[in-house]
């Protein structure tokens, strides 16, 4: 190490001594000489430009020469000043993830760029630093969610100071309705859009459900309105083919309704005698949903949200319980699990129900659309 370089930036008390260290070719010699040097930094009042730049070059210099705990070391001491020489933190945020974490996780000197760069280039461990910083802005977001894991989106997600750009949080929920290990941590993202947080209704367990719910009850009008406009941007096909029996069944439940005889006990009659598509089609029309959402209700009996589209449809807990207990009828305990789900029934109030089912009806509408 030159002593031109070391002479400018530290006063002449110690300057013979750190000449001398420079001169040293021993790694513990030059380990003292970083430590020293780093030591002055901290300790000097102000700085010049020039002498900041010179403090950058002697210090990146001196660091690629020392092994990890010493950089690590440095890494840590730098990690959350503003003052820190730019140059030694981007390469310290490049360097192995013992090192770059603490640089990554919270120095101010690093720019959304300099994130960008990091994230684009290195492995999941970095990603997932940069992911925990206490702000993380929708361009960084962006590329984090383009290039990480699952895991590092599940840091990501966790993060209330991390912004998402709609298109990050759609791609994350994505993701997430493949991904169990996800679902806790996007139904519980704060800022999620709640069209986007009611797509994963049917994929998430009960305990999760029960949150859409709670969050469906305590929105703001104007947000949901808000969020059912956007909505309705995003669903834009259908969900599937309909059944055979389809053009049949239909005719057959617009035949009831045009005689007043389509009722809720009617339903559960087209349960009993195998009438399926006849039920989710009446089902769907008394709940004012589109037919896919009400056949993947009874196709895999998820029960729970039978419950939501029966408590909207203000019918009685005693005509759900029946629908219930005919779904489960192959089932070991099915009026035990049926009696379960109904003692949910009674616990929802009808106002988070129909909240609910307007992101349900998203569907509908923009199958029509």
């Amino acid at each position: 190490m030159s002593e031109t370089l070391i002479a400018p930036v530290v006063d002449g008390s110690r300057l013979p001594d750190l000449i001398a260290l420079a001169g040293e070719a021993s790694s513990d010699k030059r380990r003292l000489l970083l430590r020293e040097l780093t030591d002055h930094f901290f300790g000097a009042p102000s700085r010049s430009a020039a002498e900041t730049a010179l403090y950058d070059t002697i210090l990146s210099d001196l660091a690629a020469e020392m092994e990890t705990a010493v950089r690590a070391e440095l890494a840590q001491r730098f990690s959350e000043t503003s003052q820190a020489p730019r140059g030694l933190i981007r390469r310290l945020a490049r360097d192995e993830l013992e090192v770059a974490g603490p640089v990554l996780r919270a120095s101010p000197v690093l720019t959304d760029q300099d994130l960008i760069d990091v994230v684009q280039s290195q492995g999941q461990g970095h990603l997932r630093e940069v992911s925990s910083r206490a702000h993380v802005s929708e361009a960084v977001s962006d590329a984090i969610v383009e290039n990480g894991d699952d895991e590092t989106l599940g840091t990501l997600l966790r993060n209330d100071g991390a912004q998402l750009s709609r298109a990050a949080s759609e791609t994350a929920v994505e993701r997430a309705k493949a991904n169990p290990a996800l679902h806790a941590s996007t139904v519980e993202r704060r800022g999620l859009p709640a069209d986007l947080l009611n797509e994963m209704y049917f994929v998430v367990e009960a305990r999760l459900r029960q949150q859409i719910l709670e969050q469906n009850a305590r929105l703001d009008p104007t947000l949901l309105e808000s969020a059912l406009t956007a909505g309705r941007v995003r669903v834009a096909a259908e969900d599937g083919a309909l059944p055979a029996d389809y053009a049949e069944s239909l005719a057959y439940v617009e035949e009831l309704k045009a005689a007043g005889q389509l009722t809720p006990p009617t339903l559960a009659r087209f349960l009993r005698s195998n009438g399926r598509t006849a039920f989710v089609i009446a089902l769907a029309q008394l709940a004012d949903v589109d037919f896919h959402t009400a056949a993947q209700i009874i196709e895999r009996r998820e029960l729970d949200a039978l419950a939501v589209v029966c408590r909207a449809a203000d019918l009685d807990r005693a005509l759900f319980l029946t629908y219930a207990v005919v779904l489960l009828n192959t089932e070991r305990d099915a009026m035990t699990r049926a009696r379960g789900y109904a003692s949910m029934y009674g616990d929802l109030t009808r106002e988070a129900a129909l909240r609910t089912l307007r992101f349900w009806k998203l569907r509908r509408g923009a199958g029509a659309a």
